[in-house]
């Protein structure tokens, strides 16, 4: 009986949601909308933005390893001339 009012409780909730009725961002892409078209040019400015963000973060962090390599190894080299002294 739980089971069955689980059940009856879960299905009501699914078909009460209004998750189903929204539509896909391609049946949008043809709007006339100013407002819709607005936010879809202010989504595609953003998407260029992360993706030119991303590339610098990539180039940042190769650089960054660069550097601690470089600062790792000279502080072997120092660790290695102060133990033979």
């Amino acid at each position: 009986m739980k089971l069955m009012m689980a059940t009856v409780g879960l299905a009501t909730l699914a078909l009460a949601s209004p998750v189903w009725a929204q539509g896909g961002g391609a049946a949008q892409s043809g709007t006339n909308d100013p407002i819709v078209q607005m936010r879809m040019e202010v989504d595609a400015a953003n998407k260029a933005y992360n993706k030119k963000v991303n590339a610098a973060k990539k180039v940042y962090d190769h650089k960054k390893a660069e550097a601690a390599k470089e600062r790792d190894a000279a502080i072997a080299a120092a660790h290695h001339g102060a133990s033979s002294q």
